[in-house]
């Protein structure tokens, strides 16, 4: 049982020292009125109800709206105003959320466990995630049926043209001030989701939904919101990106922070901590310090439950209106690791939180421990950044096996079949615990969801053999790059490219050389032309013929788009599977039922000179797991609880 929080006189401190100009003023007897109002953030909560690992079996200190609600209710007791806001993706995400979609299944009038959770929390209003679109609408409708608070989003419209449901709304509160009178303020709301979900879940909105730009929906619905509030808050489930951006960006909360009307914003969807981490050094606009986009006090609060955003507000009445006359913003953690890489839990779990998800809870375990086949040797993803891997391997082999009967039934039996897989879980920004890790003897359920964590379904593109290699050379961009001449440490992997877009293509063989430039940035777009990072491309042993046309199973994100990769823009799709990704590779196993999955070296990285020392971070766990042909040696613990590892070439 960890020690019940604390009134965090440090934070406070600062949050009252930010502001103390407000404060003293409202002291005197007379000058305006004062206002200080406190607003909360949960994003990105997928579903994490309980501090539980259910890929793993096991508590998790680090993840659970039931400990963010301990946060919250601390954070209330320390000011007289405080609402509670959810920038999204809260239905999808966790075996416990494709449990009640796929196995329990939610009629109207029901309430999900998640929602039922947030229920109890006093939320004034949430908005839509991308996520939230997985299951399709009708489920989503029925999610949402179940609040006692209402959802805004903006940028999302029905066929006919008009919001798929509200895109503001403005909800009257009653504050009191530094003197203690009472005063009612209009507080409007505006939210905000990417625009790519007509891409990313085109089966379940083709013909259903369309969306605009978020820039653009904050132009047109701000004006008119801002007439009729005190406050304007904006739900932005969309992430920060430096530069100037572009129409349809998927990352536009600093763009959205340019257009007048704004007071604070809530932002999400990257699984980042903003204000106060690096997660948005160097990005011109974005103050990493004072937790602002443009100057508009702006919070990105983590995911799973991992964060609670504050952004404290100094409001003050000048000239029959409301101003923001100071601000303060933090994200507070429920947990931090310690430098021995333990966690130490800085909250309790809420019991009432608890007890609204119990129910579905112990189904969701019951339900992910049945057994679907057998493995003889470990599965594990700690080196799947650096050399092939088993845990890509299993995925690509179940996607091979279930498109060809598709294909051949489609008339496209005489086409190469290719498969397109990536690492999901390999540490990164999610810590030194998220990696695959199944150990041989019975694979379960939550084996194989910890395997493929998404709802994707399958689907396959039918490309050339010179998109096949800019596919990859798409996904090379995953490396920084590495200069052969210095002997100083080289970080191999760049830490903000997601590893979901590290596609492997099995059935070709090549390697990565990089020493050279990456040909592609990190959103795909094309930036070094004459640098060409793969090399030995091959197909049965030949070069690849660029004019060669080949299927490449994946799933539905990458074929309409996601990630931006060349050749997979929903123009190629030729095989549209009903079927998901995951559940593809439970019949896989189920049919093979004993499987020993190894993978088969089609790829790997060009030797470096011996006087190279490239690095590379993966978690703990990874010891005495090398995969056969990589050499590596260690190099003592990195930041965050990893442990790091130089990649040895030659003898």
């Amino acid at each position: 049982m960890t020690a019940p929080i604390s009134r965090r006189p440090l934070l406070l401190a600062g949050a009252a020292a930010a502001l103390a100009p407000v404060a003293a003023r409202a002291q005197g007897a007379t000058g305006p009125a004062r206002i200080r109002l406190r607003l909360l953030e949960t994003t990105d909560l997928h579903v994490n109800v309980f501090p539980y690992d259910y890929y793993r079996d096991r508590t998790d200190d680090t993840v659970g709206l039931a400990k963010t609600a301990t946060l919250i209710a601390a954070a209330r007791a320390e000011v007289p105003n405080a609402l509670l806001f959810d920038n999204g993706d809260v239905i999808q995400g966790s075996p416990l959320g494709d449990y009640m979609a796929y196995s329990h299944g939610l009629k109207p009038g029901q309430v999900h466990p998640i929602i039922a959770a947030m229920n109890g929390l006093d939320y004034v209003c949430g908005t839509l995630g991308n996520h939230e679109f997985n299951y399709g609408l009708d489920y989503l409708g029925t999610s949402l049926g179940g609040q006692n608070f209402p959802s805004v989003c903006a940028n999302v419209f029905k066929p006919d043209g008009t919001p798929l449901i509200e895109p503001t709304r403005v909800f009257e509160r009653e504050l009191t001030d530094e003197a203690g009178t009472k005063h009612k303020l209009r507080i409007g709301v505006i939210g905000f989701v990417p625009p790519q979900i007509v891409q990313w879940d085109k089966a379940n909105l083709d013909g259903k939904a369309t969306t605009i730009d978020i820039v653009e929906a904050a132009r047109h619905y701000l004006p008119a919101l801002r007439e009729k509030s005190d406050l304007v808050i904006a739900l932005c489930h969309s992430g920060i990106a430096g530069g100037e951006g572009e129409a349809g960006a998927e990352n536009a909360a600093l763009y959205l922070a340019k257009v007048p009307g704004i007071d604070a914003m809530f932002t999400g969807h990257q699984h980042l901590v903003f204000p106060g981490t690096r997660d948005f050094a160097g990005i011109a606009g974005a103050d990493n310090v004072k937790g602002t986009l443009h100057g508009v006090p702006a919070v990105m609060a983590g995911f799973w439950g991992s964060h609670l955003g504050v952004i404290d507000l100094a409001l003050e009445r000048q000239n029959n209106a409301w101003k923001v006359a100071n601000f303060a913003v933090e994200a507070r953690p429920i947990y931090e690791r310690k430098p021995d890489r333990s966690i130490q839990a800085k909250v309790d779990a809420a019991p009432a939180v608890l007890r609204a998800a119990q129910t579905e809870h112990d189904a969701t375990l019951a339900y992910v421990r049945q057994p679907v086949g057998e493995t003889r040797v470990p599965i594990n993803s700690y080196w799947a950044l650096v050399a092939d891997d088993p845990s890509v391997q299993i995925v690509s082999n179940a996607q091979i096996w279930y498109v060809r009967s598709i294909a051949e039934a489609a008339g496209l039996g005489g086409l190469p079949i290719l498969s397109a897989a990536a690492p999901f879980k390999a540490g990164g920004r999610s810590g030194p615990d998220y990696y695959t890790d199944v150990k041989p003897g019975p694979i379960a359920i939550k084996d194989v969801a910890d395997l493929y964590l998404y709802p994707n379904t399958v689907r396959a593109v039918r490309i050339t053999g010179a998109q096949v290699r800019e596919w990859l050379e798409r996904s090379a961009g995953i490396f920084n790059r590495i200069d052969p001449a210095s002997t100083a440490e080289q970080e191999l992997i760049d830490p903000r490219f997601p590893s979901f877009n590290f596609d492997i293509i099995d059935g070709v063989t090549y390697r990565i050389d990089v020493t050279q430039p990456s040909r592609y940035d990190n959103d795909g777009k094309l930036v070094a032309p004459d640098s060409h990072r793969i090399v030995d491309l091959r197909f049965e042993g030949q070069p690849i013929d660029p004019e060669r046309q080949f299927i490449v199973a994946t799933n539905n994100y990458r074929a309409g788009g996601g990630g931006n990769f060349p050749g997979a823009d929903g123009k190629t799709i030729v095989i549209d599977a009903p079927d998901l990704n995951r559940d593809v590779l439970v019949r896989y196993i189920v049919e093979e039922k004993t499987i020993s999955p190894a993978a088969d070296g089609n790829w790997s990285l060009v030797p470096l000179p011996p006087s190279v020392v490239a690095t590379f971070v993966t978690g703990p766990a990874a010891s005495g797991q090398l995969p056969n042909g990589l050499r590596a040696e260690p190099r003592g613990s990195a930041e965050g609880g990893f442990a790091k590892y130089r990649l040895v070439f030659g003898n």
